[in-house]
């Protein structure tokens, strides 16, 4: 199975037609909630959550729907059609920008600032070097903002000294193997499987992002929503499934054999490719998450940051006050 990543939203996406995965109901005397998620390791807590019944012992019925993109998951957090998601930042600094109000950020599962990255031939060992080069990219991605940001760096024109080129997420490992393009910036697992390939090797990850050396933030920090409904409504439902995501992300640090084996059918990556994402990535107890999203946190911080950045690259039209979306209230 492919994974999707996050894009960036202009608009409120139309909803489409979503794919709900089949997991057993809980016991009838549970609140029923709907989660949007994809095979991206930024939903994989939630979705160990419902796997391993951790929503389930604490009286969540917490139903998964699957959208093939970040804008589809967003068009339904906006239409009213699903409780809670997960995104990339970058797709929710969008919508903040257009003045949506119909949800709020309530947490950052995890960082994953090595899961992603730029690969190029073995020759190659400066972002210089790459002038004259073509660079495949999912555009409006969290991809696209990496190359951008390493490109302005490097003193480089991304519509002049090199040529960007406008692929999907799926087919970068083919256009790379094929010589189509003499870099890729993708993440996993296609950043692995290119990674692997003979003569390649990583220029920079999303280590080398410029904020993410001041703030730790990455060029699309997953990040967890509830609707401005829910956070009204039942906000012990989301304090609930704060608990159960702090759980499984224990699980994802703590047993990561066990973890991915509740994963593959998600992800469908061997056992061996499923354990290495999760252990590359950092999954953040309460602790942790209440130090990043306290005012000022670091977090916070950061994604104001980001926010300013996406209008210089030209990615959103103007950056929105982010902690006017934020309620960390939940952890």
């Amino acid at each position: 199975m492919t994974l999707h990543r996050r894009t960036l939203l202009r608009s409120a996406a139309a909803v489409a037609a979503p794919v709900i995965a089949g997991f057993p109901l809980v016991a009838q005397a549970a609140k029923s909630y709907t989660y949007g998620g994809s095979a991206w390791l930024g939903h994989y807590s939630a979705y160990i959550a419902i796997k391993a019944g951790l929503f389930a012992s604490k009286g969540l019925d917490v139903k998964w729907q699957a959208f093939p993109t970040s804008s589809d998951r967003m068009g339904a957090v906006m239409a009213g059609s699903i409780d809670l998601a997960g995104t990339g930042v970058v797709s929710s600094l969008a919508l903040m920008a257009a003045g949506a109000t119909q949800f709020k950020l309530i947490a950052t599962p995890n960082n994953f600032g090595r899961a992603e990255g730029l690969l190029v031939r073995q020759d190659v060992s400066s972002i210089a070097q790459l002038k004259g080069k073509k660079i495949g990219v999912t555009f409006a991605s969290s991809a696209h903002v990496l190359i951008l940001d390493l490109l302005k760096q490097a003193g480089l024109r991304p519509d002049a000294d090199v040529a960007l080129i406008n692929l999907p997420a799926p087919n970068i490992l083919s256009a790379y193997q094929g010589n189509q393009i003499d870099a890729a910036v993708a993440w996993t697992p296609a950043f692995d499987r290119i990674k692997a390939l003979p003569g390649t090797r990583v220029l920079a990850d999303d280590t080398a992002f410029s904020l993410y050396k001041d703030f730790s933030i990455t060029p699309g920090p997953d990040v967890l929503l509830a609707s401005a409904r829910l956070v009204k409504n039942d906000p012990a439902a989301i304090k609930a499934f704060m608990q159960g995501i702090f759980e499984a992300n224990a699980m994802l640090r703590d047993k990561p054999e066990e973890a991915a084996r509740l994963l593959l059918e998600l992800t469908g990556l061997s056992q061996e490719e499923q354990v290495n994402t999760i252990r590359q990535t950092g999954w953040y107890d309460a602790a942790q998450q209440r130090e990043l999203l306290v005012q000022p946190g670091s977090f916070v911080t950061g994604m104001q940051k980001l926010a300013e950045m996406l209008v210089a690259l030209k990615q959103i039209d103007k950056a929105p006050t982010v902690r006017n979306w934020l309620d960390g209230s939940f952890v």
